[in-house]
């Protein structure tokens, strides 16, 4: 991934792309608008990075320490994307991914885990989870995951 004039550049295997205008804010593949990522992850260091990776190349981007801190925000409606830890304190983000697919509130997940658990990587990825990386991953794997997440339709 590069930078160049306010762009953000990725290689693919026909060479390098102009993947988003960072002052429209837009996805050349077609995203309309600048979209809302949350972030749910017990590492305040992972959050923090993120977070500012996220809103350097033009989402919006909001963090949360638990699936329940995350829950009680409010900020759900409007969620484009949930980059969600697996394994945390209290809910884990698998259960949340469960509670959310429960009440039908379908916001595309992408999970981070540092932790090489099949079964846990299976499971969410079986329950709907766009993708499953393991940390550490490349800002290029991390939005590859997310412009596949914000291009899906949501459910009512």
């Amino acid at each position: 991934m590069r930078r160049y004039d306010r762009k953000i550049c990725l290689r693919g295997a026909t060479g390098w792309s102009i993947v988003q205008d960072l002052l429209r804010g837009t996805w050349k593949a077609g995203v309309p608008e600048i979209q809302k990522i949350s972030i749910v992850d017990d590492d305040e260091s992972v959050r923090e990075a993120l977070k500012s990776f996220l809103k350097s190349v033009g989402f919006k981007a909001e963090a949360f320490a638990s699936a329940e801190e995350f829950l009680n925000s409010g900020h759900l409606p409007g969620t484009a994307c949930l980059i969600l830890d697996v394994r945390m304190p209290g809910m884990s983000g698998v259960e949340l991914q469960d509670r959310l697919a429960a009440s039908h509130d379908g916001v595309p997940i992408v999970f981070i885990s540092a932790h090489a658990d099949e079964e846990a990587r299976a499971r969410a990825l079986e329950s709907g989870a766009v993708d499953f990386l393991q940390k550490p991953f490349s800002d290029e794997a991390l939005l590859n995951a997310i412009n596949a997440a914000v291009r899906l339709p949501r459910s009512p």
